[in-house]
This record gives C-alpha cells, sequence and structure tokens, in this order.
C-alpha cells in the first residue's frame, strides 16, 4: 500500500476514534425532532421572563376574580387556573398553541359511610390566538393590568371569550 494511503486511512481511523471518545457538542445532543417548543424554551432575556411570568401570574389572579361570578357558578364551584401553556415555532418564533389547563370538583358526602366522593373535571381551553401570532406579540396583548380581557393577537378575540366558549 502506497504510504499516502496508508497514511489516509490511518488518519480517517484516528478521526474515527476520537469523534466516539470526544464528541464535539454538536454530536453530544441530537437535533430537536420537531419544531414547537414550550415557550420557556424560547425566552432569551430576564426581561422576556419576567413579562411571561407578569402574564401567567395576571391570568391566574383575573380567572380568580372573574370566576365567582361566571365560571365558577354551579356544580364546580371551586375552579382553579392550573397553568397556562404555549407552544412556539423555534424557528420562526410563532405561537403553535396555547392552552388555558383549569380544574374543579364536586365533594359529597356519603351519609352512610362518612366518605367524602370526589367527582373531578379539567378544562383544557384553546386560547383564540391568530395563526402567525409570535409569541413578542402575545406578551405584548397580555402584559397588561388585566390580561384576561385583552384581545389577542391575530384573532380579535380575549382569553375570556376562549373560556366562555370552552367551559
Amino acid at each position: 500500500m502506497p504510504i499516502h494511503r496508508a497514511f489516509t486511512a490511518l488518519t480517517l481511523a484516528f478521526t474515527l476514534v476520537a469523534t466516539m471518545l470526544f464528541p464535539t457538542p454538536a454530536d453530544a445532543a441530537p437535533p430537536p425532532s420537531g419544531r414547537y417548543v414550550d415557550v420557556y424554551e424560547v425566552l432569551q432575556t430576564d426581561a422576556q421572563f419576567e413579562a411571561w411570568y407578569r402574564v401567567t401570574s395576571g391570568l391566574r389572579r383575573d380567572f380568580d376574580e372573574v370566576c365567582g361570578d361566571t365560571f365558577c357558578e354551579g356544580d364546580y364551584s371551586n375552579i382553579q387556573s392550573l397553568r397556562y401553556r404555549c407552544s412556539v415555532d423555534a424557528v420562526s418564533g410563532s405561537i403553535g398553541q396555547c392552552v388555558w389547563v383549569l380544574a374543579g370538583s364536586i365533594e359529597d358526602i356519603d351519609a352512610s359511610t362518612g366518605r367524602v366522593v370526589v367527582t373531578g373535571k379539567i378544562w383544557r381551553c384553546r386560547s383564540p390566538i391568530g395563526r402567525l401570532a409570535t409569541l413578542d406579540e402575545l406578551i405584548r396583548a397580555l402584559d397588561v393590568p388585566s390580561p384576561i380581557r385583552a384581545v389577542l393577537p391575530g384573532s380579535g378575540r380575549s382569553l375570556y371569550e376562549g373560556l366562555t366558549d370552552c367551559m
């Protein structure tokens, strides 16, 4: 075998072994299989994180304020906001979907046994957001004193209207 072929084969073998033993960061983690990620994966600055926390805290507060006169009348009088969760296209920054998850229960006492019988319910309410709305647009729209009534980007509707449709 000529020396240059032997040297090329040896270099290739060494490179292969070195790559297996000492992977680069790109080799260590495979690329994501999809393009949609959780909102927390695309927030980049402290200001964005703080705004998102203000928004989600404001939504919980607003839901608690409107619940008693609206959604929390009737059988499920203890409905709680569990989480507001959004998927975001990691490439474009556009919203895939946002869902507000709420839960409530009915508790009855079985008079003959003393057991508390619980019937639970979960609502998964999609937010009426326009198809090409971005995360930045959503944060700007909801980072207001009453985010539950704010007009959402691309739809002209509010989260309150979305909850009314859902519940």
